[in-house]
């Protein structure tokens, strides 16, 4: 089982296509050698990398985009550039930090279809995110960390009613 991340903010290579981009994370598990690509016998992993690549920027829903420079591409489309990457790697935890930053409210909503369909595949997803709207719509399950310290743990409806939890980040204080 292997474990991918995203990070707070994409890393592109903004110079290369959409699909090369992409086809970075095949490549750490390809079989081809230094000598095997001196004498060009690399081809056929390749293009099982271009196809794999190709096959998770249609999964986002880039692959339309494929040949285009990933500079070109929206902050949003560069969060799902992120995610194809990941689902080219063969990750099937998938470890996502901010997912919704500097989206806009239809990108998150897309955003969350797609991640609970990929939960729904059998991919594991966990997201660290400040966004409780995007958190509480995507969540079978919350840990709500505060200081460092874990202050609740159990389905979004139980957390959003922990005294705990709203004292922390609502400022709450209970009636005494």
């Amino acid at each position: 089982m292997g474990l991918g991340r995203t990070f707070q903010h994409p890393h592109i290579f903004p110079e290369m296509t959409v699909l090369e981009n992409a086809a970075l994370a095949t490549y750490a598990r390809t079989r081809a050698g230094f000598l095997q690509v001196l004498l060009g016998l690399h081809k056929k992993e390749e293009e099982r990398a271009l196809a794999t690549a190709y096959e998770a920027l249609k999964r986002v829903g880039l692959g339309e985009l494929a040949l285009e420079r990933a500079d070109r591409l929206t902050a949003g489309q560069q969060r799902l550039l992120e995610l194809a990457r990941l689902l080219a790697s063969g990750a099937e935890v998938l470890l996502l930090d901010e997912p919704g930053a500097g989206l806009r409210a239809g990108e998150k909503r897309e955003l969350a279809r797609l991640l609970q369909a990929l939960a729904r595949e059998g991919y594991s997803v966990l997201i660290v995110d400040h966004d409780m709207d995007l958190v509480m719509r995507l969540a079978d399950r919350v840990v709500v960390m505060n200081y460092g310290e874990k202050i609740a743990e159990g389905t979004p409806e139980e957390v959003q009613k922990n005294p705990l939890v709203r004292a922390a980040y609502l400022g709450e204080v209970e009636a005494a």
